[in-house]
């Protein structure tokens, strides 16, 4: 069972944060289609629930991203994938009118939704804090010498 909680944003330092996290999903999101698109067009590979987490670790806009939440965000395309091949099985059974098209990708600069586990998000002080990832952390760490 899933739940989703809408809060709104009474501190507005925390808005460009949370800009630059959608901004990194949508790029991380573009990143998964391309390989993903790639290896359908010359492999005729459609990705597996992992692939696309083995081929991405080292991509920045990964390393940015707390990796649960990364992992969430390329198992969604590749969900989309899936859900493209079995489509197009249905396509040459007969059984759909309009071949299905391969997903696309989003929107350059874009937001995308950024899903974190529920062991992820810890309360502070009736404030959720946000977990960051690698690359993140060690920026953060050099600006504060």
């Amino acid at each position: 069972m899933y739940a989703c909680q809408q809060n709104l944003i009474s501190n507005q330092e925390i808005l460009p944060f949370l800009d630059y996290l959608c901004t990194e999903a949508n790029s991380l999101t573009n990143c998964g289609i391309y390989l993903a698109r790639q290896l359908d067009f010359k492999a005729n590979y459609i990705v597996g629930k992992y692939d696309l987490e083995k081929n991405l670790k080292q991509n920045l806009h990964f390393q940015f991203l707390y990796s649960q939440a990364a992992q969430q965000i390329l198992r969604s395309v590749a969900e989309s994938f899936a859900s493209f091949k079995a489509l197009n099985k249905l396509f040459y059974k007969g059984k759909l009118d309009k071949k299905p098209k391969l997903p696309n990708y989003r929107k350059s600069g874009g937001l995308a939704l950024i899903t974190y586990p529920k062991q992820a998000l810890k309360l502070v002080d009736n404030q959720i804090r946000i977990p960051l990832g690698k690359k993140v952390k060690v920026i953060l760490r050099g600006a504060q010498d």
